[in-house]
């Protein structure tokens, strides 16, 4: 009912708009570029709102009129434009000043050519309202107004709305490819100086299609999305790729700055109902929109999608009332400490402060709250800056997860902001780690020809143990395809998968768990400590030559062992030394039965014939579980020891 009200309000000429209001339209554009002062600030809208005509008419006005005003200051967030009033000609017309740099004024800025301010994208308005960064003309893009002379500001709120409220001079660009969206875009005659309209199709951002790195870490990621989650997606390609992994969730909401076409997407498919929000339910919030006139076209009118202005989108205190908030950012680099950078590679700029750390942070602080920090392991030499053969260069590729931020960096997500670090092999959890488990976890996700250098160097900077065992090269590889979901017959839900080389903290729990009577059964031993030297023989496994499985529990967001298996070949190639061991309180639940299913199957796979086992006289359940599983029994008693041959059959 209101969009078909809408739709009848802007039902209106553009002579009877000119007829009420002929004070705001000019029949000359030069007219108005007139009363532009030298030295004047003038405002241009963000991204794919950006008023192109106007842009153009003001620099075609500039260039045949060089001495018609100098030493403007054009600032904006992020321009998607050409960007041409960053040229070498206009130096002494305009200087661009941007809150966040984007691929058309990187090199200006870097050269000096351009100035770019950093700031928390949510304390813009304020500073604009307060004139600490005072505006004099203000160039913004709009709907066509309806017959009360009512405009919206469509896909780009942001700041534009503090713009309009404090620029001198308002010059709009009503363009009918604008859509109209519910929120604070409401602009009225009032709010405009000048009015030049033009109809042009918006400007779009197109991300390349996701590949097969950004399909993986978008798996990871949505393993750590539960259904009811609010979600914020932050600006960039892997971020936008990983929401369509989301798929297969239920009831997402939205509260985020920048509605992208992944999004959208989610909507259209009913992934995202809001529905469970706990503020703004049934709505979708957002500030900004950059994407593909599809997704344009998908907000026109939509009851369903507001969009505030930045400083109630951003404000970390309003993020934390969301229940599940769950923000998913990307970085340039994150070092072993767990600091990253999204902003700048060393002293060269290269992005901004943005939105990110308002929405980590708020996130941070919501109920249930999570913050995911999403990269690829690795990018190109060239595009992580000159100094990149200095910090573990292979070839063409540089790494991403980094000893410590390049000197000059700026640290956009400090140590405490990262929950969750995830590439495309594996996820990190960082949240309450000390720096010796954060570093074991980042290096454990870490494309694996990176490795061993970080190992190298997390030593020389006394970051990990200084005799961290390491196996290097394919024999060391995590095997995530041998991760495996099983339910035990006892209804215990459980992720066998391979030891990883972090898993040494979590598994002294295991071990210290264990009671004085399970790890004599174990080791045969009366021994009570495990030491780090004896515990990272468990984690440094060549996985050519030996097999560790871990039975994994989620308790309240974090891994809990209760059972562990493994095997060793023997030296003649075709068995196996095998042992089990289950924490007390997960006994006669069916661990010790799929630990051993599942190493008999990964054993069978690697061409062995049987295991072997030693097993203390007395213990008949290890007996038992074996001749269950269908194995050929034989066993040998020496000195209460029973030597236990178990064949395949």
């Amino acid at each position: 009912m209101q969009e078909d009200i809408m739709k009848e309000k802007t039902t209106v000429s553009w002579k009877d708009i000119v007829k009420r209001w002929p004070g705001k339209f000019r029949d000359q554009e030069r007219f108005i570029f007139q009363t532009i002062r030298p030295g004047d600030r003038i405002f241009v809208g963000t991204g794919c709102g950006e008023p192109q005509y106007l842009v153009s008419a003001l620099l075609n006005f500039v260039q045949n009129q060089p001495k018609a005003f100098l030493d403007a200051e054009l600032i904006n967030i992020v321009t998607l434009g050409v960007a041409p009033y960053t040229d070498e000609k206009f130096k002494d017309n305009f200087r661009l000043n941007s809150f966040f740099i984007g691929d058309n004024t990187r090199k200006a800025v870097n050269q000096a050519g351009a100035d770019y301010t950093p700031i928390f994208l949510s304390q813009l308005p304020a500073l604009i309202r307060s004139e600490r960064i005072p505006l004099d003309v203000a160039l913004i893009q709009t709907t066509p107004p309806d017959r009360d002379g009512d405009m919206n500001l469509g896909i780009s709120v942001d700041i534009v709305r503090a713009a309009v409220e404090k620029a001198s001079i308002v010059i709009a660009q009503p363009n009918s490819y604008m859509p109209a969206v519910q929120g604070d875009g409401w602009i009225g005659m009032d709010d405009v100086d000048y009015i030049i309209a033009k109809d042009e199709p918006l400007l779009e951002y197109i991300e390349d299609t996701p590949g097969d790195i950004a399909q993986k870490i978008g798996k990871y990621v949505a393993r750590i999305v539960e259904d009811g989650s609010t979600i914020q997606v932050g600006y960039g390609s892997i971020p936008n790729a990983v929401v369509s992994s989301l798929q297969g969730k239920k009831h997402l909401g939205v509260h985020t700055e920048l509605l992208n076409d992944g999004i959208a997407a989610l909507m259209e498919d009913g992934i995202v109902d809001n529905s469970q929000k706990s503020l703004n339910p049934g709505k979708s919030i957002a500030t900004f929109c950059m994407g593909r006139r599809h997704t344009f076209d998908f907000l026109r009118e939509k009851s369903s999608i507001e969009f505030r202005t930045i400083d109630y989108t951003n404000n970390p205190l309003i993020i934390a009332q969301n229940r599940k908030m769950t923000a998913i950012n990307s970085a340039l680099e994150v070092d072993l400490t767990g600091q990253s950078t999204a902003e700048s590679l060393g002293h060269s700029f290269y992005s901004g402060i943005g939105g990110q750390a308002d929405f980590m942070r708020g996130a941070a602080l919501a109920p249930g709250g999570k913050t995911i920090l999403a990269l690829p392991s690795t990018a190109t030499a060239q595009s992580m800056g000159p100094d990149a053969s200095s910090r573990g260069q292979r070839g063409q590729l540089v790494s991403r997860i980094v000893p410590f931020l390049k000197e000059g960096a700026g640290v956009t997500l400090t140590r405490g902001d990262i929950h969750y670090v995830v590439t495309e092999y594996g996820i990190a959890y960082l949240h309450g780690k000390s720096i010796r488990e954060r570093a074991m976890d980042l290096i454990s996700i870490a494309h694996p020809g990176f490795r061993l250098w970080l190992i190298e160097e997390a030593k020389r900077l006394y970051l990990i143990y200084p005799d961290q065992a390491f196996i290097p090269g394919i024999k060391g590889e995590y095997p995530e395809e041998l991760e495996a979901q099983k339910t035990t017959c006892k209804g215990l839900r459980l992720l066998l998968r391979p030891v990883k080389i972090s898993d040494e903290p979590m598994l002294k729990d295991f071990f210290y768990s264990l009671s004085d009577e399970s790890l004599y059964q174990r080791f045969i031993s009366a021994r009570r400590d495990i030491p780090h030297e004896m515990l990272q023989k468990y984690v440094a496994v060549d996985y050519f030559q030996k097999m560790v499985l871990v039975a994994v529990r989620e308790e309240d967001e974090r891994e809990l062992i209760c059972g562990l298996g493994q095997y060793g070949l023997n030296s003649d190639m075709y068995t196996a030394d095998v042992a089990l061991v289950v924490r007390d309180d997960c006994r006669e639940k069916g661990v010790a039965g799929e630990l051993l299913s599942y190493l008999t199957y990964l054993a069978k796979r690697q061409g062995l014939l049987g295991f072997t086992a030693e097993v203390l006289a007395g213990n008949e359940p290890v007996f038992r579980l074996f001749k269950k599983m269908g194995f050929d029994v034989s066993k040998r008693n020496e000195s209460g020891i029973y030597e236990m041959l178990a064949m395949f059959r």
